[in-house]
């Protein structure tokens, strides 16, 4: 594990060196050592964090390694950037208040699911599943039409699903909609989005496409009742564990569907205890149109104007919604730092591509850290003295332009009041390639260049 030693001397660093990080220990008393990969990809197996399958965040284990040096005692936990959820579970499980900020609404309903699973009570799962199979057997043999249909606005290249998948599918969603409770209608509902790409002509590589694009054969048909049963057991029998875990069962996770850099409409100054989060990194991973499947049959789009305003909301904005606007500069002041000059030579890249090239990207890079002035001045004021937030960041490259994100959000923490305590960088090799290769994004990638994740750690004082 490479560590940085970062406290109180962000300005006296080589902060902004392109060479890998160097490998010297920390002093103090407090070590920041956190487990050795906190990729979301461990979650596969883990009660109650496997229900959903994600392409970012952090390991449940990575969480735990926060929670317990940080917060001995009972408190009160924030993920700014919740996603499905795995801060407030292990928060809730640990018996702390927990809340979460998160743009998108499939991402939120499956947050708040499973950070309030305990509240759910299993025999009335158990019996919903066995009504839901009665239901589904009985509707197949007699081959009764569904009465439910696919949401219209919803567009894709080919189908995506093939006539026989669509009937099941449909058939589901006729069951839900005689679901009275609402907590397992939604558990249901959260089974069916959790699974309802791996049975389509999509899939995730890691964003979303057709499936025969990446080689693979379309889906003609699919066990999809038996794969939906077999996830509301996996539900059923992670609840149950949940319940004997909690040392409160009254306890409650609190999920807010809006941008944290709107904190103030929720949440008082100073009334939270330890933040861990991962905000989106400078890679233009499209969350909610990866998310459109989803949002489109949970019903929270019914036409492609409804996910402009998640655009808008979403931290640093899209490469799509600023690259053909003005020049867009940085509105804080950096001292001490290259992150202006940085932007500039990003901006002159490859300027015969116009919008694809370096403009439009710098009009990104610019928006992404203007935010992440806003969310770390959110950090400081919502934190309590002595508070400590654990941000987990990956660097990117833009135009062959190394961008250190990790580097520049600490020296903008430490510019909006905040302590930095160091930079751990536990994953030294970080799967980018679309990143790196593209020819939209960069130029050819220097080899010393390389996707690493990090974890900063700050603390108000």
């Amino acid at each position: 594990m490479t560590i940085v030693d970062f406290k109180g001397q962000v300005k006296q660093l080589r902060l902004f060196e392109e060479e890998p990080l160097p490998g010297n220990g920390r002093t103090g008393e407090t070590s920041l050592t956190y487990p050795g990969d906190p990729a979301f990809a461990r979650n596969k197996t883990e009660p109650v964090h496997r229900w959903v399958p994600w392409i970012a965040g952090f390991s449940a284990a990575f969480v735990r390694s926060v929670l317990e040096p940080y917060l001995p005692h009972k408190g009160t936990v924030l993920d700014p950037f919740a996603g499905v959820g795995t801060t407030l579970v292990e928060a809730i499980l640990a018996g702390h208040r927990a809340i979460g900020f998160e743009i998108n609404p499939y991402a939120a309903l499956a947050c708040r699911v499973k950070a309030n699973a305990h509240h759910i009570e299993v025999a009335h799962l158990v019996r919903e599943m066995a009504r839901f199979r009665e239901f589904f057997a009985h509707k197949i043999s007699t081959g009764e039409p569904p009465r439910c249909r696919p949401p219209k606005g919803f567009r894709t290249r080919s189908p995506f699903y093939s006539p026989a998948v669509l009937h099941k599918v449909l058939l589901l969603q006729d069951f839900i909609a005689t679901i009275q409770d609402e907590p397992i209608r939604d558990l249901f509902r959260l089974a069916f989005a959790s699974t309802m790409v791996c049975y389509s002509n999509y899939s995730y590589e890691p964003s979303l496409g057709r499936r025969t694009s990446a080689g693979k054969k379309e889906s003609q048909d699919f066990p999809v009742a038996q794969t939906i049963l077999h996830k509301l057991s996996e539900m059923a029998e992670d609840i149950a564990w949940m319940q004997g875990q909690l040392p409160d069962q009254d306890i409650q996770a609190q999920v807010i569907q809006d941008s944290c850099l709107r904190y103030r409409s929720f949440l008082s100054p100073e009334t939270v205890d330890l933040i861990i989060t991962s905000p989106p990194y400078l890679n233009n991973y499209h969350y909610n149109r990866n998310t459109r499947p989803q949002l489109y049959w949970l019903g929270y789009a019914a036409a492609p104007g409804d996910l402009r305003p998640l655009e808008e909301m979403n931290f640093g904005r899209y490469w799509q919604t600023v690259r053909e606007k003005e020049a867009i500069e940085v509105e804080f002041s950096l001292p001490n730092t290259d992150l202006v000059e940085r932007l500039q030579e990003l901006r002159s890249r490859h300027p015969e591509k116009g919008t694809y090239g370096g403009k439009g990207w710098a009009n990104y890079a610019a928006c992404y850290f203007n935010d992440c002035y806003r969310f770390a001045q959110a950090v400081y004021e919502l934190l309590r003295p002595g508070g400590v937030a654990v941000i987990v960041i990956g660097n990117s490259i833009l135009q062959g332009v190394y961008i250190p994100t990790d580097r520049y959000l600490a020296a903008i923490a430490e510019a909006a009041g905040l302590e930095v305590l160091g930079i751990e960088v536990p994953r030294e090799t970080r799967v980018g390639n679309s990143i790196i290769r593209s020819e939209v994004r960069v130029a050819k990638a220097k080899a010393s260049h390389r996707l690493y994740e990090a974890v900063v750690t700050l603390q108000k004082r």
